[in-house]
């Protein structure tokens, strides 16, 4: 055996304990970092180039983002977006075929934006797409290769295997976010749910009181929801719960958390919100749906208004549960009253209502 055919050996061995080793990992963990990562580090050590990105495709948007970039200006990459289409891999992404550029500055689908940030010249280009059951989730991206030729005859079998890891990892990562989704998700109106409130307010809480980590927790009550129900049936209260959880979110800042707790209750999380600043923001919320008006295509449009309990912590309790308590207290006392208002601790630690 000559030197020639022990390194090709040597680099066939190569690729084998590189599928190996991805494959190993993939069976291993649910990491999809650690995966992609791995399978990055592979194709840099096997394929010669300049730089190896991997992009991953938004299913909802189409856009591209470099999750992973090796070689020259690696860190400048990372994080950037491809609009739906741009560039090569833009256009790999929505074909689903892999294209091999070997002269990209004659290429009218290449675009230079990258080139332009990074003061780099791209000559050539590798865009493989990770594709699973027809759909594409992303694209390997590999730039001035230095052999095109060695490496459509020898390298690309390798990359098209550890794609096949990528894409598997990204699936199996979309499904747990699923999963992940729906255990926090109230089915009927697409809000977070109870399980939801309870895991963000103890990463809340768990915080040192401060005067600039208070937080604000509000309980909700459509007033005299029965009558809906009644009239309309449980098929359209539902309708009306959702609509009345997305007029309650259009008066909200991102910041902001809203939970559908139960029946025909919500809960607002106000993070880094005094009392005074969450009693301002749930005046505007009362007025909001004092005057929307619901199932507005129906022949019987429905019009409601809720009552609204506030507590903050620590200014009126230190554990999550007496905070929850004292919120639930207050929107009961301003519910037997009134109805359609406010109510809030007072100094005495008493619910009081408010207009």
């Amino acid at each position: 055996m000559n030197e020639e055919q022990d390194k090709d050996l040597s680099r066939e061995n190569d690729k084998l304990m590189a599928c190996l080793e991805v494959g190993k990992l993939l069976t291993s963990t649910l990491e999809l970092t650690d995966i992609l990562g791995l399978v990055m580090t592979k194709v840099s050590q096997l394929i010669d180039a300049q730089n190896w990105s991997l992009l991953l495709r938004n299913p909802l948007t189409g856009e591209l983002t470099f999750e992973i970039a090796v070689g020259i200006h690696g860190n400048l990459i990372k994080g950037l977006r491809l609009d739906p289409g741009e560039g090569i891999a833009g256009y790999v992404a929505e074909t689903g075929k892999p294209l091999f550029v070997a002269n990209v500055q004659e290429d009218p689908r290449f675009s230079p934006k990258i080139d332009t940030l990074t003061a780099f010249r791209t000559e050539s280009m590798v865009c493989l797409p990770l594709k699973i059951h027809g759909k594409v989730l992303g694209v390997i991206e590999i730039i001035n290769v230095k052999n095109m030729e060695r490496f459509e005859d020898q390298d690309y079998p390798v990359l098209s295997i550890l794609g096949d890891y990528a894409a598997i990892a990204i699936e199996n990562a979309q499904y747990l976010d699923r999963i992940e989704l729906m255990g926090i998700t109230d089915e009927y109106t697409g809000l977070r749910n109870a399980r939801y409130l309870h895991q963000v307010l103890d990463e809340l809480i768990s915080q040192k009181p401060a005067s600039n980590n208070a937080c604000a927790v509000v309980f909700v009550d459509v007033d005299n929801f029965k009558k809906v129900v009644d009239s309309h049936g449980h098929l359209l209260g539902t309708q009306v719960l959702k609509e009345i959880g997305e007029t309650i979110s259009t008066c909200l800042a991102e910041k902001d958390i809203l939970v559908k707790y139960g029946g025909d209750e919500y809960v607002i999380i106000l993070p880094g919100r005094s009392k005074t600043a969450a009693v301002d923001l749930i005046h505007k919320i009362l007025q909001a749906l004092r005057t929307s008006t619901f199932l507005r295509s129906e022949p019987e449009p429905v019009r409601v208004t809720a009552s609204f309990g506030i507590a903050v912590y620590p200014e009126d309790a230190q554990t999550k549960k007496d905070l929850l308590l004292l919120a639930d207290h207050c929107m009961y006392d301003i519910k037997k009253a009134t109805k359609d208002g406010i109510a809030l601790m007072d100094p005495n630690g008493r619910a009081r209502a408010i207009q």
